[in-house]
Formats: C-alpha cells, sequence, structure tokens
C-alpha cells in the first residue's frame, strides 16, 4: 500500500469513552483511564501533538524519512498509552523444569527463582515500576498499564533463568512467555 505524503506527515490516533488525553507544552502527553494514569513527553522539533474531536493528531513539519518514522513512532506510544490506561496488558508466562523443581516467589521489587538447575541462591529478576506479578502454580502473570515496563519485566524474568554451562538441548528449564502482550478485559 503506498502511502501518500498528506498522509504520511500527519498520524492520527482515536480516543476511545471513559480516557481523557491533555497534551501540555513540549509535546508532553498525558492519558487517564480507569486503570491509571500515564506521562510521556515526545520532545522532538519537527513533530507536534494535538488534541481535537476525540483524536490525537501528530502531526510532523518535515517530509525527511528520519523525522516521519519519528511522528509514526509517538503515534503507537500514544496508542499504547490509551490501551493501556482503557484495558491494561498482561503476559502470561509458564515455569518449565524436568531436572530440579523450580520455586518462584515475589519479594518487594523483585522476582526470585530459588532451586534453579539445583543452585543454592536464588536468582533475581526485577521488577518494574507499575507491575504487578502474580505467582499461580506453574503460571505467572505480568500485568501493568505500561506496555514498555510489563514488556520489560517479562524480558528481566526470562533472562535471569538463562542456561549458563550446560547443554542447552538437555537444560532445558527455564521461565518462558505463553502469551503475547495483548490487552486484557
Amino acid at each position: 500500500m503506498k502511502m501518500t505524503e498528506e498522509t504520511a506527515l500527519k498520524k492520527t490516533v482515536d480516543i476511545p469513552e471513559g480516557v481523557d488525553v491533555t497534551i501540555e507544552g513540549n509535546n508532553t502527553v498525558q492519558v487517564k483511564g480507569e486503570k491509571g494514569e500515564l506521562s510521556r513527553s515526545f520532545p522532538h522539533p519537527m513533530v507536534e501533538i494535538k488534541k481535537s474531536d476525540g483524536v490525537v493528531e501528530v502531526n510532523c513539519r518535515s517530509s525527511r524519512r528520519r523525522d516521519v518514522a519519528f511522528a509514526g513512532t509517538c503515534a503507537a506510544h500514544i496508542a499504547n498509552m490509551i490501551k493501556g490506561v482503557k484495558d491494561g496488558f498482561e503476559y502470561r508466562m509458564k515455569v518449565v523444569y524436568s531436572h530440579f523443581p523450580i520455586k518462584t516467589v515475589v519479594e518487594n521489587n523483585e522476582f526470585l527463582i530459588h532451586n534453579f538447575l539445583g543452585e543454592r541462591t536464588p536468582r533475581r529478576a526485577v521488577i518494574l515500576d507499575g507491575v504487578e506479578v502474580e505467582v499461580k502454580g506453574e503460571d505467572i502473570f505480568v500485568r501493568g498499564i505500561n506496555k514498555e515496563n510489563v514488556g520489560q519485566t517479562v524480558a528481566n524474568i526470562e533472562h535471569a533463568t538463562k542456561v549458563k554451562n550446560r547443554d542447552i538441548r538437555v537444560f532445558q528449564d527455564g521461565i518462558y512467555r505463553v502469551s503475547d502482550g495483548r490487552s486484557r478485559r
């Protein structure tokens, strides 16, 4: 599909019912909804963000490819912010082991993995601000309104269970993401 220059320089994001969007100076966007509130700044001299008639418009004052790409990125981030405060995001992870039973615990802002590959000290993963981690048996649910923080927390947990100094064809133990970060309803 070919994009005309008119549409390439202007991106729009719809604002649904129950979501309030305010735009302050220097392209700072605040989104409020039933799940919470998010704020983010998009400082770029060639991108202008406006709100009009239930729509957020991201305009690019340049036709340079790099500037137009940044405008598209801003629109995508704003859409994710709106989706997050309206529905929230959730990833489901699964604990998999065949050698040593793994015990997982949430303590404050850390996710502890005990007895991974028989290790004595627990492995740790950082839980970012605004993210809730719930352990139900071998299933782990990671929820929040900020898509980036939820995704990074899932990545931290997966990274903490990386198998080192063993044959990964034999030792496939770990904690793996089994569902995408679709918004939950």
